[in-house]
């Protein structure tokens, strides 16, 4: 597998999965270009460890994904790869979330989505290749209690990309999702120890997942070796979503 000399976009790289598939698409020879929000700092670290581009970005909004979206791809001289990794999470009784929080998770974790992919479209469409790979989860297919937001935001992911292929297929591009199980990142560091061990005792491979078990799954979908593989959502949660 090689995606040495790709042109890789990641939405949402400055940490976790993000921050895992920046060092290995950068350590495996393709040019990389990340977005960021906050973690100035940190995109800063990974652009000094990889040779990486940051671009700051609000995914929330459409003209900041345009913007970064037209930097990466005049850094970068084209897109073979979109990675549309950037997300929130929160955990709270749906009647508690409030309208302004809900709006902030469809806007980051599904709208922002849209706004990269829309964007990222012409530049493949033009070339009549490229792989655009979502983030999902796996709460995005079967649902989580107390996180009605983000699975609905997720699930809407699913649907798009399942869709998207359908639409873009014909052009050359391919469209996948990876769907995270439990995984060791910041976003579920507040998780109490004892829910994160009933996990790991629920899930087959009885442990919760690494950033590197999806970055490797990134790069394959990003690879000319899945050149047959679009529309698939690829659970990757150690059996616990079968």
């Amino acid at each position: 597998m090689t995606v040495r000399d790709k042109k890789v976009l990641i939405i949402g790289g400055s940490r976790g999965i993000g921050a895992e598939a920046v060092r290995r698409f950068a350590a495996d020879g393709a040019t990389v270009a990340f977005t960021y929000h906050r973690s100035e700092l940190e995109a800063d670290a990974l652009r000094q460890g990889t040779g990486a581009h940051p671009v700051r970005c609000d995914v929330k909004f459409s003209n900041s994904v345009k913007i970064a979206v037209d930097k990466a791809i005049d850094v970068l001289g084209g897109i073979d790869c979109l990675i549309c990794n950037a997300a929130i999470s929160d955990i709270n009784l749906v009647t508690d979330i409030g309208e302004e929080r809900w709006e902030e998770i469809i806007d980051t974790n599904l709208n922002g989505v849209y706004y990269a992919i829309n964007y990222c479209l012409p530049a493949m469409i033009s070339r009549h290749s490229g792989s655009i790979i979502t983030v999902s989860s796996m709460w995005g297919q079967v649902g989580a209690s107390c996180e009605v937001a983000y699975s609905a935001a997720k699930a809407g992911v699913i649907g798009m990309t399942k869709a998207l292929a359908k639409e873009v297929g014909p052009s050359g591009i391919r469209v996948n999702s990876i769907a995270p199980g439990m995984i060791d990142t910041d976003m579920n560091a507040g998780i109490a120890s004892e829910i994160v061990d009933e996990i790991c005792d629920e899930t087959p491979l009885c442990r919760i997942g690494k950033p590197s078990d999806i970055a490797s799954v990134m790069e394959f979908l990003a690879s000319d070796e899945s050149s047959f593989i679009t529309g698939q959502i690829i659970g990757v949660n150690g059996g616990l979503i079968i």
